[in-house]
């Protein structure tokens, strides 16, 4: 070949690449963003090569993108047809003993249920009744948590005594004009509400936690025009959990008054009923759940570690898997399994090393579709433009929105991106919408 023509096609494809670059510069400029808080990494998963970068070395808090690792990670551990078991057993000392298994889809329903088959198979009058929760350790947040946002429905505390998504559903109905409203819960649960809420000509209510009196009292203010039902987080779902355990009891007329202690099931035990769920990927990859995304996490620390699960079990699991697939954690810091702690900080190249890697897998086509696209999960009403041509993770934190996974350019090449932006004087939409617009210039040039 012409060794002039080499040489002018490679000056040919170093100008494209800098006429493509600056299409992305464009967008960026145009949107009046500075540019130091744009993080991006751009690489093409069959080469691994970086096709465009800005600040792609920056450590800054991923958010929910973050669940892409710790749940490949997970899931790699503990199979995909993983089931959370909850189990009822009776030994012959005519004892019960319940097994928790941390499912975060187990209701109250399931507690009687439970309850119901021991009274079918006429256990009425159990000597002794014993949980054991040693499934998981007993930290119920993780850490670098924000303390401020302990009523935020979306990061309720997580343990092996997980019910009712750990949250209770509190009513608020008006009265007369100007007088205070009504409150009170759907399930027993002893908190105490500060009524600061009158009926007024909209609904505009506001919780928060008042810890100078106590754990479980809690604020609410605002108007209300019509009855609501607001979401919050139980302060304590050990205490919220027997509660419901103590109602199946009573409901099932079961004669046992006693405490409720911790010991491992073990020994000779008969199995009365157990409760499974399967694993979801969608509720955490398309719909972000952090309580399931922690669980999952621990659980599968105390899987690999035949031990507890923890966070320091679960970091293992993840170093172990890392260096199965031949990921670099150097650099990185892994805090929880959701993303939701500001101490977990990584950077767009190793978000994208990440991505790359993992689309070498043998399962990739299956895990790619697990992640929302246009239309799904987080992006139901995002990135219209690209339909099936995108498949991403998004997130959100104060100040950060970040979004990572994989887009189809109209040259026909699959690219692993990873955009975060950490900018407090940009609004949250306006942070989106340069995403978007950031993809439509790679799917368009690239």
């Amino acid at each position: 070949m012409n060794k002039g023509f080499i040489i002018s096609a490679v000056i040919m494809m170093f100008l494209c690449a800098k006429a493509y670059a600056a299409a992305i510069d464009s967008v960026i400029y145009e949107a009046g963003v500075n540019r130091g808080t744009v993080l991006i990494s751009v690489k093409d998963i069959s080469t691994g090569k970086t096709v465009y970068a800005l600040n792609k070395n920056c450590p800054i808090p991923p958010a929910s993108t973050l669940k892409l690792l710790t749940f490949s990670a997970a899931t790699d551990t503990l199979g995909k047809d993983y089931e959370f078991t909850t189990s009822l057993y009776s030994n012959k000392n005519n004892e019960l003993i319940l097994k928790l298994g941390a499912d975060p889809y187990l209701t109250s329903s399931n507690i009687n249920s439970l309850i119901t088959a021991a009274k079918d198979k006429k256990i009425i009058s159990p000597k002794a009744f014993y949980i054991d929760d040693y499934i998981t350790d007993k930290n119920e947040w993780g850490e670098g948590w924000q303390w401020d946002d302990d009523l935020n429905p979306l990061m309720p505390k997580f343990s092996a005594y997980n019910l009712d998504k750990n949250l209770l559903s509190v009513i608020i109905a008006p009265t007369r004009t100007g007088a205070p409203a009504q409150i009170h819960t759907t399930k027993f649960y002893p908190v105490s509400f500060l009524n600061l809420v009158t009926s007024g000509a909209q609904n505009n209510i506001s919780f928060s936690r008042r810890n100078h009196i106590s754990p479980d009292a809690v604020a609410v203010e605002g108007t209300v025009s019509s009855q609501v039902t607001r979401n919050i987080p139980v302060n304590n779902p050990q205490r919220y959990f027997i509660l419901r355990l103590e109602e199946a009891i009573r409901h099932d007329k079961l004669d046992y008054y006693g405490e409720f202690q911790p010991k491992k099931a073990d020994g000779s035990l008969s199995l009365i009923k157990e409760i499974k769920h399967p694993l979801l990927p969608d509720d955490i990859l398309k719909n972000s759940s952090n309580l399931a995304a922690e669980t999952v996490f621990k659980l599968a620390g105390g899987k690999f570690s035949n031990e507890t699960g923890s966070q320091e079990n679960a970091y293992k699991m993840l170093e172990a898997y890392a260096q199965k697939i031949g990921l670099n954690l150097n650099g990185a810091k892994i805090a929880d399994g959701s993303g939701v702690s500001k101490n977990n900080l990584v950077t767009a190249d190793f978000m994208t090393n990440f991505l790359v890697l993992r689309a070498g897998q043998e399962d990739f086509e299956e895990f790619k579709k697990m992640l929302p696209t246009a239309g799904e999960g987080t992006l139901a009403n995002r990135m219209l433009y690209f339909r099936d041509n995108i498949r991403a993770k998004t997130g959100t934190l104060s100040n950060i929105s970040a979004i990572a996974g994989y887009i189809t350019a109209k040259s026909g090449k699959t690219y692993a991106f990873d955009i975060m932006i950490n900018d407090p004087e940009t609004d949250g939409n306006d942070k989106k919408a340069l995403e978007e617009h950031i993809l439509r210039a790679i799917q368009a040039k690239y």
